[in-house]
């Protein structure tokens, strides 16, 4: 059966391309896909020819085309195969682990039934994403009253601030040197947001903190980010690696910036999950996109004003044209699958 892909064919090169995808086999769901988010920093490492883009993958290994994302998506159940019981079709469904396509048919623990209407099919396409920075956040074992800190204000890093206001953090400080980011998190609930390129940003989160943060999300992926964060940061703070520092070619004072103050640094790889059963601290995929579904359906946070862009899927070479080359690229675009055929 025919559909169509958005695939990076070559180095800064994304095309939209015909794709084939099968009735569903035992244990399979076949989506008609209606959005899928763009991870702006996976994906731009993806198009642009970064070579350790996967766990394992050497720093300098040639980079491979094509690449293939999409991993965040919703759409709307059409046929189900043999001992699928947790979805039918005509259900709602967050779609993880997917592909930017028209069709996908997917193994069933990559589907989650949307329960209710509490949540727009534009926010379930989203989601998955927000389980990155849920994760990084309950590893830290995050306690209701203590001080936060999130370094770099992509959408992993807007989305932790808003899963630390709800989490009851205070102060929640938000830091990125784009005014439009630190704007866009205070909206989002972070209670100060500070470029960190000001000479005395590390003594100023310590002043609002009262001696440095207990809790830090590191999203900057950079080996300064980190550096700047462990500046920052509270003794026997906890710093979620939750970007991904990619180049070894930093150097960081370890005995000075985390051995001596019994610094906690924290590997928060979405991918360091457990695949069977959550306990504290480590929950399932499965589990963490129930648990924000629910957060989202009691209204406790809105993943409605994190969308800025949606496009159709005609329009992914110029979409990731502006992901490859243009620096202040939006947070939270899709691509509207419903808007082309297959």
């Amino acid at each position: 059966m025919h559909t169509k892909q958005i695939v990076f064919t070559k180095k800064d090169t994304a095309e939209l391309l015909d794709a084939e995808y099968h009735a569903p086999e035992k244990g399979e769901v076949t989506v008609k896909l209606c959005y899928t988010a763009v991870s702006a920093g996976t994906e731009k490492a993806n198009l642009t020819g970064v070579s350790n883009v996967g766990i394992g993958i050497a720093e300098d290994a040639p980079a491979v085309f094509p690449r293939m994302l999409g991993y965040s998506g919703a759409g709307v159940v059409e046929a189900v195969g043999e001992g699928v019981t947790s979805v039918r079709p005509g259900d709602r469904v967050i779609v993880y682990w997917g592909k930017h396509m028209g069709h996908i048919t997917i193994g069933e623990q990559n589907v989650i039934r949307i329960e209710d209407d509490a949540i727009s099919m534009q926010e379930a396409a989203i989601l998955f994403i927000s389980t990155f920075p849920a994760a990084a956040i309950r590893k830290t074992r995050l306690e209701f009253g203590e001080s936060a800190l999130v370094m770099g204000l992509g959408i992993l890093g807007q989305f932790a601030v808003k899963l630390l206001r709800a989490a009851g953090a205070y102060p929640v400080i938000a830091a990125d040197p784009v005014a439009d980011r630190r704007a866009l998190a205070l909206g989002y609930g972070a209670d100060y947001a500070l470029d960190p390129t000001e000479p005395d940003f590390a003594q100023t989160v310590k002043r609002l903190t009262h001696g440095g943060a207990k809790v830090c999300i590191e999203v900057t992926g950079l080996g300064k980010g980190l550096d700047q964060a462990l500046d920052c940061v509270a003794r026997f703070g906890r710093v979620a690696l939750l970007g991904c520092t990619r180049s070894s070619n930093f150097s960081i004072d370890y005995y000075s910036k985390v051995h001596g103050p019994g610094v906690t640094l924290i590997g928060a790889h979405t991918m360091a999950r457990p695949e069977q059963e959550s306990h504290p601290g480590y929950w399932t995929n499965p589990d963490e996109i129930r648990g924000l579904l629910g957060l989202c359906s009691g209204k406790r946070i809105s993943y409605a004003d994190i969308i800025h862009e949606v496009h159709s899927p005609e329009d992914a070479p110029a979409v990731y044209n502006r992901l490859a080359f243009d620096r202040s690229f939006p947070i939270g675009v899709l691509f509207d699958w419903n808007r082309i055929d297959g």
